[in-house]
């Protein structure tokens, strides 16, 4: 069994709080132990409770069984060592418990999605722990809270990194039980708030190592570091936008006829092409990348036609072509050339273009998205930690960068107004990397 890190005074408070309250909420930022110490208290009050069915949920199952479950080593599986073992009930996912009050049996369940929460009713459950509570859909939070009111001794438990202000689940949900606690302070609601400087198991060069990821004044810092629910508003890259330069590199640095050599003696472990489709007023434009290890990006040539209405599959294929037969000759064999997956009808163009061609088809295909308000942060990593460099000459992928916006009527995306095409390039540039998300974001 892994043995915890001694918690720091305002952990214990917290903690010691739980056994009276039965609303418990642990927000603040990344590595704050919240998920640790709400599972604490959760796997303290399964010993001493007398109800049998318990629920833990999170955005997917998948996201409750690593939050709550494994939670780094620290989880519910560990808490109940030698005393538990992972099973179905009724064909659900669950882990079953034994405690001096018999077998209890843990539901897991998403709730990420309109229509999860049919999945959890017809039960009562003694409590329930719900992990990225603001992650959640609101019927399913909702549905929780119905679920655990016949509890003999009720207790839902939440976590959350924040949000803005504004975000649903503050209106809600947090901001009526906050009333409610300060009308009666015997309501029952207990709120932490916690950040790394709190997470007790973490070193200071660790800290320290970790603060290097993150540039202050970023919505991410705030958020990540402060804990603090801050609006995401006017120039995403602002620190990009006033020094471009720091981020660039002289074409004249590679090597002649090295293929992906540069002159300080290395190679590129992957090069790619990201490829967005124009049409409907906006522009076609590639994106190629080379990585080094998966988590040092270098942007190297980008290209593109001009805007149109329609979409003029012929055009796009001569122009994609030239371009990758281009790319092919100054850098060596392209791994991938990720699309929008959203045309599958032009992705078989460029297949069959290239076929035609006599250059490699079988690497053209639709890219794997992920969230749009999660590619900015993976963006923002790579800045701050010195590992995207752009070729002085995409001049197109340095404009995207400098000027996107965030979307006034909804935080955390990206404007997508497409002034002077900044979303076409900004979206061939994703492309170029998604796939390898995990891998950017592998340690940090």
């Amino acid at each position: 069994m892994n043995n915890l890190a001694p918690l720091c005074n305002r952990q214990v408070e917290y903690l010691n709080r739980c056994f009276k309250s039965w609303f418990n909420v642990a927000e603040g930022g990344k590595r704050g132990a919240k998920n640790v110490l709400n599972t604490l208290a959760f796997c303290i009050c399964i010993e001493e409770h007398k109800d049998k069915m318990f629920l833990v949920a999170g955005y997917s199952s998948a996201t409750a069984k690593l939050n709550v479950l494994e939670c780094d080593g620290y989880g519910m599986l560990n808490y109940f060592e030698g005393r538990c073992r992972e099973g179905k009930f009724k064909d659900r996912d669950c882990l079953y418990v034994k405690t001096k009050n018999g077998e209890k049996i843990i539901l897991i369940s998403g709730g990420g999605k309109d229509g999860d929460e049919k999945a959890i009713k017809g039960n009562t459950y003694g409590m329930a722990y719900v992990t990225e509570a603001n992650e959640c859909h609101s019927k399913f939070i909702k549905e929780v809270f119905d679920r655990t009111l016949s509890s003999s001794d009720r207790k839902v438990f939440h976590d959350l990194n924040p949000k803005e202000p504004g975000d649903k689940y503050y209106t809600d949900v947090i901001d009526f039980h906050e009333k409610q606690q300060m009308k009666d302070l015997s309501y029952g609601y207990n709120y932490g708030h916690f950040t790394l400087a709190d997470n007790m198991s973490l070193s200071d060069d660790k800290i320290r190592g970790l603060l290097k990821t993150y540039q202050k004044g970023t919505v991410w810092y705030e958020r990540d570091i402060k804990g603090l629910r801050t609006v995401a508003e006017g120039i995403i890259f602002r620190y990009f936008a006033e020094s471009p330069g720091k981020y660039s590199f002289d074409d004249s640095k590679l090597i002649k006829g090295s293929k992906g050599k540069f002159n300080i003696g290395r190679e590129f472990s992957l090069k790619t092409i990201g490829v967005d489709f124009g049409g409907n007023g906006s522009a076609t434009t590639f994106v190629c990348t080379g990585f080094w290890e998966y988590r040092n990006l270098w942007t190297l040539e980008e290209s593109g036609l001009p805007i149109t209405k329609d979409i003029d599959s012929d055009n796009i294929c001569k122009a994609f072509i030239k371009f990758y037969k281009y790319c092919i000759e100054k850098y060596g064999y392209i791994d991938w050339v990720f699309c929008d997956s959203a045309s599958t009808t032009m992705i078989n163009s460029l297949r069959s273009a290239a076929r035609k061609a006599g250059l490699p088809e079988d690497v053209i295909v639709g890219v794997n998205k992920n969230e749009v308000n999660l590619r900015p942060r993976t963006i923002d990593l790579l800045l701050t930690t010195g590992r995207l460099k752009i070729n002085k000459k995409c001049v197109n992928v340095t404009n995207a960068l400098r000027k996107l916006k965030w979307d006034e009527k909804k935080p955390d995306i990206p404007e997508d107004k497409n002034l002077e095409n900044i979303n076409d390039w900004y979206d061939a540039f994703c492309y170029s990397w998604l796939t390898y998300t995990k891998y950017i974001e592998l340690d940090y």
